[in-house]
């Protein structure tokens, strides 16, 4: 995992059930390796749920307790059957395919799946969340692999992986190698999880891979964010642009909270700059030249960024309730109620919430990299800048040739991108004997959401190492607000100035992981 996101004040997390479990807290649980314990209170709920049910179930015929699953609901189980029907479940349904999805994902979906039970509605015995419990706080990821869920009833065959390793079967990630997850317990001292009621069911039956993939995207998004206005501040810096298109002033009259908090972000990393002007200074006041040298207004990529950035900050507010929300729900069918004393048959297992959200969520990351794209290409085009050798290239024109071809390079991720952000979430195919006759599609919306993150990240990288070259180049390093300047040496700490020819793909996969894992505090 990794470790370096910023620690906001958050330690060991302590869940109680009447308190929401945050995104802070999912994020020192991901990324700090944090200790989840459960309160008393929050046992006493699942094991108040187990015994409701336990009673309950005796003489009723409830789905997924003594009936078939999905279309085969319409058969009854034998009694001396019902304990075989939940294994049943996780074998029949462990058929992914694709790439395994990575530990930080899996994890982050081990902790949605831990917050179902915590709500108290699935009558799952406490047993099985503390064995989730010590899956997660031990780094215990199983093997999922990325295809195979339609995303209602959720995520079926990925949770099926997850239950497979409960159940010491199938294999598991664990300090860094996959192996068989039987031969992990017995290292660690775990006992495989063993059928009660309807244990099978309730593992593999809910949204939480999407849910938990689209929380680590969503960390990543409020990351990749923070850089975009860190870039736009010193892209501004660099063309030494008038700085009334942050005023308070200008965006106060647009009466959106994301361009607001865009310009206010803005103007707290440029306090201090030298390097922008002051149009009340320089143009308002009398002026006898035709053409001005210096352009009056810059470009949109430079000009326009809190009403470019400001709705993708909205977006990521939203995905923030919603997801949280999401983790903090009850997403299993049927849901079981001690309190009504009832159990209900519904479809909290769909996952329309998250896969809109996602689809939301990459179509703004999308156009937060079309915007890097558009302003890497204003630093290497030196006949829109005018200032700059073309590419950024500090060596011998025509001889070197700097950071060129790195612009394939994000052309392209953007270019993919942009075909990724079709939507997901209206792409329902009906399935299941079509007992499944609409779906969410909500964990492809998630994992095409998480690629053009990743893609994000790329283009972004390509667009620092440039800054930092047409910076040397300009010779404005003392020119930089105090908060750029911190940026630029900490970059060129590992990202020395260049001028000869060199390959850059390893710089840029050190690039990326440096902006992942950079200590920063999201726009807010």
């Amino acid at each position: 995992m990794h470790e370096n996101i910023k620690e906001y004040m958050v330690k060991d997390v302590l869940y109680n059930p009447n308190a929401n479990l945050t995104l802070n807290e999912v994020r020192a649980l991901l990324f700090q390796q944090r200790i989840l314990t459960l309160s008393t209170e929050a046992l006493a709920k699942v094991d108040h749920s187990y015994t409701f049910l336990k009673d309950f179930s005796a003489d009723k015929i409830i789905y997924g307790i003594n009936t078939g699953f999905g279309p085969m609901a319409q058969y009854r189980i034998e009694d001396d059957s019902l304990k075989q029907l939940q294994y049943n479940i996780i074998r029949s349904h462990s058929t992914g395919a694709g790439a395994p999805l990575s530990p930080l994902y899996v994890k982050a979906a081990m902790i949605a799946r831990l917050m179902t039970f915590l709500q108290g509605y699935s009558g799952v015995h406490v047993e099985l969340v503390e064995l989730l419990v010590e899956f997660i706080n031990r780094d215990i990821c199983p093997y999922i692999p990325e295809h195979g869920s339609v995303g209602a009833s959720g995520d079926l065959v990925q949770l099926a992986h997850m239950a497979l390793a409960l159940i010491g079967e199938g294999e598991v990630f664990y300090k860094g190698e996959r192996r068989d997850t039987a031969e992990v317990m017995k290292e660690t001292g775990l006992k495989p999880f063993t059928m009660k009621i309807r244990e099978g069911l309730s593992v593999t039956n809910g949204t939480s891979v999407m849910t938990g993939i689209g929380m680590v995207n969503l960390i990543y998004a409020k990351q990749l964010l923070t850089w975009s206005v860190i870039a736009s501040v010193m892209m501004n810096e660099i063309a030494s642009s008038y700085d009334d298109f942050m005023s308070p002033a200008l965006n106060g009259v647009k009466r959106h909270e994301g361009q607001q908090t865009i310009a206010r972000a803005m103007r707290e990393w440029v306090a201090g700059s030298s390097s922008v002007r002051k149009r009340e200074n320089e143009l308002y006041c009398r002026h006898t030249e035709k053409i001005f040298e210096h352009k009056v207004q810059p470009y949109y990529s430079l000009r326009c960024v809190p009403q470019i950035l400001g709705p993708v900050f909205d977006e990521m507010v939203n995905a923030e309730k919603v997801l949280i929300d999401e983790l903090n729900s009850a997403c299993d069918n049927p849901i079981v109620d001690p309190e009504t004393e009832n159990v209900y048959h519904g479809g909290n297992f769909h996952g329309d919430y998250i896969s809109f959200e996602m689809d939301k969520l990459k179509i703004a990351v999308t156009k937060l990299t079309m915007l890097t794209e558009r302003q890497l290409n204003y630093l290497f085009h030196d006949r829109i800048n005018g200032i700059l050798p073309p590419f950024v290239n500090l060596g011998v024109l025509g001889l070197n040739y700097g950071l060129q071809a790195s612009q394939f390079t994000a052309t392209s991720t953007t270019a993919e991108s942009q075909t990724l952000s079709n939507p997901m979430y209206v792409h329902s195919i009906p399935n299941n004997n079509d007992n499944q006759d609409i779906v969410s599609m909500g964990t492809n919306s998630a994992l095409l959401a998480k690629t053009v993150i990743e893609n994000g990240f790329q283009v972004m990288a390509i667009h620092f190492m440039a800054i930092v070259q047409a910076v040397d180049y300009l010779k404005i390093q003392d020119r930089l607000s105090p908060r750029t300047k911190d940026i630029y040496n900490e970059i060129r700490s590992f990202f020395p100035v260049f001028t000869e020819d060199t390959p850059k793909y390893k710089e840029i996969e050190t690039m990326i992981e440096w902006l992942k894992n950079k200590n920063l505090e999201p726009i807010a």
